[in-house]
């Protein structure tokens, strides 16, 4: 029997009845790492789900709790899903033939398809229509978490997700440094994800994190002029993006400290997505 090339990393925070219904739909190693839940979370899975490993992180780590799952998977490559989203039948086999031959690949997104519905999700889209050559498929400077199947060296190797971000749009500060490595990452429409959110709580609040985060991811990586361009953006967004800015103030030193402003090729790939239609 063949080895398994993939192990599965669900991160999860009280989202006990989400998980109930999707942890069936994993298939090979499953790895889940609680942050902190206090609705029982990780009990409730190793009784009725035994094969799955669970790590009780016993706080909310954000999604640097990725990193810790894949620090523990014994296989190749790693695929991500969130509590409400799990991956085609076949898709894990597809996504590792493609890591196997193609080996400066780090990351491959998905094509996530939304709701019982199926919509493909707006940023599958904006993948697809990527201008950046890849050789597996077109290439990316960002992926979403929940449909991106990763090289697990090369992951660790370009330090996974940090906690300066914390969680929502951490994908790109992790896709520009793996980049910068030299690392290439695609998205492969073949290979496919299932996602179904529950509708947002506090939509402003939301608002608030993108723009916090966007400032945030701006500071870490991107040249002064693309700061001061974001932290327009978000001052002109309304309410949701003032509030977005005085958070990143808390977080500024710690995203000054770490700053590292990317080679000019990969700035340039950067802006030159930016630029597309």
């Amino acid at each position: 029997m063949r080895q398994p090339r993939t192990t599965t990393v669900v991160a999860t925070r009280n989202r006990r009845e989400a998980l109930e219904r999707t942890l069936p739909l994993h298939t090979g190693p499953v790895i889940l790492v609680d942050n902190g839940s206090t609705d029982g979370t990780p009990a409730f899975v190793r009784d009725r789900f035994p094969h799955v490993r669970v790590v009780d992180a016993g706080r909310n780590l954000g999604s640097p709790a990725r990193n810790v799952g894949v620090e523990l998977a014994q296989t190749p490559y790693v695929a991500f899903a969130d509590d409400d989203s799990w991956w085609a039948e076949g898709a894990l086999e597809r996504a590792a033939d493609v890591l196997d031959a193609h080996s400066r690949l780090a990351v491959l997104a998905a094509r996530v398809l939304v709701g019982p519905e199926e919509r493909t999700d707006p940023v599958s889209v904006l993948m697809a229509r990527s201008p950046l050559p890849g050789t597996a498929g077109p290439g990316v400077l960002g992926f979403l978490a929940c449909g991106a199947v990763v090289r697990r060296s090369a992951f660790l190797e370009a330090g996974g997700f940090d906690d300066v971000i914390f969680f929502f749009g951490e994908e790109e500060r992790l896709a520009v440094d793996l980049a910068a490595r030299g690392w290439e990452l695609a998205y492969v429409e073949a290979v496919v994800a299932h996602h179904h959110p529950a509708p947002s709580r506090d939509p402003q609040a939301r608002l608030a994190l993108a723009a916090r985060n966007a400032v945030l991811t701006a500071v870490l990586r991107r040249p002064w002029p693309v700061v001061a361009r974001t932290v327009l953006r978000a001052a002109g967004s309304g309410r949701p993006g003032l509030a977005g800015l005085r958070a990143a103030v808390l977080r500024l030193p710690r995203a000054l400290a770490r700053r590292r402003e990317l080679p000019r090729e990969v700035e340039q790939a950067r802006e030159l997505l930016e630029r597309a239609p």
